[in-house]
């Protein structure tokens, strides 16, 4: 009953939705001021935002006209410095022919640098929510769309979730426009594309798809295209709706579509032949194809010496490793593989287990689990409680839980050092939460075969994963050519002259061979 209710209701929706837009479209300007201002008072009843104006030329008493726009959406100072008064002023005479006025507003008196006539109401309409404003003349079944944009907007600072010491400390804010003049400045190339197209029925959200061409990819970027076609919901809020709706393997815990914040970033992604999604009202912004290396690396790797960051990267894959084999692997030995121990140490940890009521399994799953909740709390409150919270929370809940004898200090140590490991690794977070999950269960009923069993098992699930048709483990598993350079290690500027096989086989040559074998 409750499937038929909810397939009912939104097949009303959607007629209703089909029926608004046809009501849109079949409807068209009239040569009637009166009747123009009433259908587009009709299309936003209720909303009492927007702002209709009327006024009439001081010289010429014929030339009634209206503007029509949204409250907050525009710049006032534009309104009326560059439309009512240059209109209101201008000496307009009755020697102008009728038809000919509104073209004669539009070229000499309306000081603007974009204005348009429509006639298609669902671009008036479109325009109008976006912050344009809407002007009407009397005798015309036309209107001029003028851009008036002045909605307040962030400003650029740098991204608190990826923080530098040496780099661009810029960040991407809400505003699209904003945004892609800020790739803009960092790609001064013609071959740089934008293509716009809005997702969502009822927020029309506007995205841009960008990319180079010669380096992006023809086949990857009509799948986005098709991808982005297929989506049919009512709105988007952020660029995670798309991330999820677009993404192969959708039940992975792997991501297949890459995201970030930062316009050097996003550059870079675009010189390697990759495409990248902007939203609006998002300051992340999505790039595909998405391998899993780009997970261990990060933009002040190629800013700083490359056998610092090849160094840093390296750790990153570790502690990524770790975070999720320490567990199980310390569960495995101290539960069924005792003979792997020294003997001192393996009396060590019978010693500290002597009066704890839960097996190692359940304590660590316990540990780990408190560890998640601290995690999460000290995200979600404000910056300087959260890091009190972290502390605090971790130290006295460690030492009331060995002290009562909850815990082992062992089980203690392993979290502790688990849960720093992730931190690292935050792009991993959700693949990390779950494949732990999994590997400690594998560990306690098979011990080390268990865990093995289940590496083996991601292992082939990661083989198998493709973003937009790309291998996801490229660049991992070989070393042949410039595959690995790129990869677990950054390899020196003068030694990467080619860019990703795959991604970028368009144009694979990054800078000239000569210079790189001179170096």
């Amino acid at each position: 009953m409750l499937k038929k209710f909810l397939r009912k209701r939104r097949a009303n929706s959607s007629n209703s939705n089909k029926e608004n837009s046809a009501t849109l479209q079949v409807k068209k300007m009239v040569a009637s001021l009166e009747d123009n201002i009433i259908f587009f008072k009709n299309i936003f009843k209720n909303d009492e935002t927007l702002i209709i104006r009327e006024f009439q030329n001081k010289w010429l008493k014929s030339a009634k006209c209206c503007i029509i726009y949204i409250d907050g959406m525009v710049k006032s100072e534009t309104i009326n410095e560059n439309i009512i008064q240059p209109v209101l002023r201008s000496n307009l005479s009755e020697d102008i022919e009728r038809n000919n006025l509104l073209d004669e507003l539009k070229k000499k008196v309306i000081v603007s640098n974009n204005v348009s006539t429509q006639t298609d109401i669902n671009k008036i309409v479109s325009s109008i929510i976006n912050g344009d404003t809407l002007f009407l003349l009397e005798g015309y079944d036309k209107a001029l769309v003028i851009d008036s944009k002045g909605w307040q907007t962030r400003s650029i600072s740098e991204p608190e979730s990826a923080k530098v010491i040496r780099g661009p400390r810029e960040g991407f804010t809400e505003s699209i426009i904003v945004n892609l003049s800020m790739v803009r400045r960092k790609i001064k190339n013609p071959d740089l594309k934008f293509k716009f197209k809005e997702i969502g029925e009822r927020t029309n959200t506007k995205t841009c798809i960008s990319y180079i061409e010669g380096l992006a990819l023809d086949g990857v970027l009509e799948e986005l295209e098709q991808r982005l076609e297929k989506i049919e919901i009512d709105g988007i809020i952020d660029s995670g709706y798309i991330q999820e709706l677009i993404k192969d393997s959708p039940y992975s815990p792997f991501e297949t579509v890459g995201s970030s914040e930062r316009p050097d970033v996003i550059a870079s992604k675009l010189l390697e032949g990759r495409i990248a999604l902007f939203v609006d009202g998002s300051p992340f912004v999505l790039t595909v194809p998405y391998l899993v290396v780009e997970n261990f690396q990060a933009n002040e790797d190629y800013y700083n010496n490359f056998i610092f960051a090849s160094i840093n990267r390296l750790m990153r894959g570790l502690t990524a490793v770790t975070s999720v084999a320490i567990p199980a692997v310390f569960l495995s030995i101290v539960t069924f593989h005792h003979e792997m121990l020294p003997t001192p140490l393996l009396l060590s940890i019978a010693g500290s287990r002597q009066g704890v009521p839960f097996p190692t399994v359940i304590s660590l799953f316990l540990m780990l689990f408190m560890f998640d909740i601290l995690r999460e709390v000290g995200t979600r409150m404000p910056a300087p409680i959260g890091q009190a919270v972290n502390i605090v929370g971790t130290l006295v809940l460690g030492q009331a839980a060995v002290e009562a004898r909850l815990v082992s200090a062992p089980v203690v140590i392993i979290t502790a050092l688990t849960g720093i490991t992730t931190l690292i690794n935050m792009n991993f977070l959700t693949a990390t939460i779950v494949f732990r999950t999994f590997f400690l269960l594998g560990a306690s009923f098979l011990g080390i075969y268990g865990f093995l069993l289940t590496f083996i098992v991601m292992y082939l699930h990661l083989m198998s994963i493709r973003s937009f048709g790309v291998p996801y483990m490229m660049n991992v598993t070989r070393a042949k050519n410039h595959d690995g350079q790129d990869a677990w290690i950054r390899a020196p500027w003068w030694i990467m002259a080619l860019r990703p096989k795959i991604v970028a086989a368009k144009n694979i040559v990054r800078q000239s061979p000569r210079k790189s074998k001179e170096k």
